[in-house]
């Protein structure tokens, strides 16, 4: 097995006793590695990156190394302050000296810390954890905010930029293929008229960013509900993972993120629309936790565009997933033929839901500033 002797060739001590695949990711192939020693056992995280999603896998690992080893930094100069035990995870070096290994095949593996003793959990079904998910997303902003963003490389050029999902589902609805996908299907037909009536505002932060009310800074970029771990002894937040998508952005795309994939009981994968809802208690919860660790680097502003935030990411997820579809499956995994179509189903659903709620959301973020 390939990753079998990929996994020795990073800097960690012991015998490999075996890899067990782990998480739901739609994107790089994961696997707990363990190993043993005659006095100890060693698990770390290793990760195959997906080449056809990060084109540059080296820049990738780059972005990582520079901002885990920053927020590392800021991590160990506030520990005797803080509540908890605050982690990250930390890049493994191969016993090459590289941060990564390559296969024969030319695929890019990376070794990661495992963040130990902590659960991720695809659905949020109290305010207690969206207050969690809320803080974490919250304190990894604050920790790299006063990261420069010019030493960083963009490796996903477009991404969490909604007009360029827009132009690309375009070109695409254009192609033999995906009209005829749209003629089979009445789902996929009115799930076309609700991208068509939402296009003005798919600008709605691009053009605050080109008007200079937003700046970027460096962003998460995939902070969604499934990549918070949640300490199992506190029940506290303790970290976040999954740290490919670190670039420069507009943190409203990492806040917007979380909000839509922390409070929607029903979760991502739902076959019952009618479950799926914007919950305004998680919602208020999530944002009391996140404004305790982000207030301070918020502008006012910024503070301003965070329930369009919130809209826009759920569109836009939306989008890629109906695209993706349309498209025949080319980017995200999935399990069975119209699954992609259902995710954009669910995430179109949300958008509504969190429209419907506007003055609710406004209410909630304007009171906790």
């Amino acid at each position: 097995m390939l990753a079998e002797s990929i996994a020795t060739q990073f800097d960690v001590p012991g015998r490999l006793v075996t890899l067990q695949p782990i998480g739901s990711g739609n994107v790089n192939d994961t696997y707990r590695v363990i190993l043993r020693t005659t006095f100890s056992e060693e698990q770390y995280i290793l990760q195959r990156i997906n080449q056809k999603v990060f084109k540059n896998p080296a820049a990738v690992m780059s972005n990582m190394k520079l901002v885990t080893d920053h927020a590392h930094a800021r991590i160990a100069a506030e520990a005797d302050k803080a509540d908890r035990i605050w982690q990250l995870p930390r890049v493994i070096g191969a016993l090459s000296g590289e941060d990564f290994v390559v296969d024969d095949e030319g695929g890019y593996w990376r070794a990661l810390s495992l963040i130990a003793s902590t659960t991720n959990y695809d659905k949020v079904s109290i305010p207690e954890h969206a207050s969690e998910a809320g803080r974490v997303l919250g304190h990894f902003q604050r920790i790299i905010s006063d990261f420069p963003i010019d030493a960083l490389e963009d490796t996903l050029p477009g991404f969490h930029i909604t007009p360029n999902y827009l132009a690309q589902y375009d070109e695409i609805i254009k192609e033999q293929g995906a009209r005829q996908r749209l003629e089979a299907s009445s789902e996929a037909a009115r799930l076309h008229q609700f991208v068509e009536a939402r296009r003005d505002f798919a600008r709605v932060l691009e053009d605050a960013r080109l008007r200079g009310e937003l700046t970027e800074r460096p962003i998460h970029g995939d902070p969604k509900i499934t990549n918070v771990m949640i300490d199992n002894f506190t029940g506290k937040g303790t970290a976040i993972v999954d740290l490919d998508t670190v670039k420069p952005g507009l943190i409203h795309y990492d806040f917007g993120d979380a909000v839509r994939s922390s409070c929607n009981p029903a979760g991502e994968e739902t076959n019952d629309l009618k479950e799926v809802k914007l919950d305004t208690d998680l919602f208020s919860a999530l944002v009391k936790g996140y404004l305790l660790e982000a207030r301070g680097f918020l502008s006012d502003t910024d503070k301003g565009y965070l329930y369009d935030s919130v809209r826009l990411i759920t569109f836009e997820l939306g989008l890629r997933f109906f695209a993706d579809y349309l498209a025949g499956d080319l980017y995200f995994k999935t399990t069975y033929g119209s699954q992609n179509l259902n995710r954009a189903r669910v995430q179109f659903a949300l958008c509504e839901s969190i429209e419907t709620r506007e003055t609710a959301m406004r209410e909630i973020l304007e009171k906790n500033f």
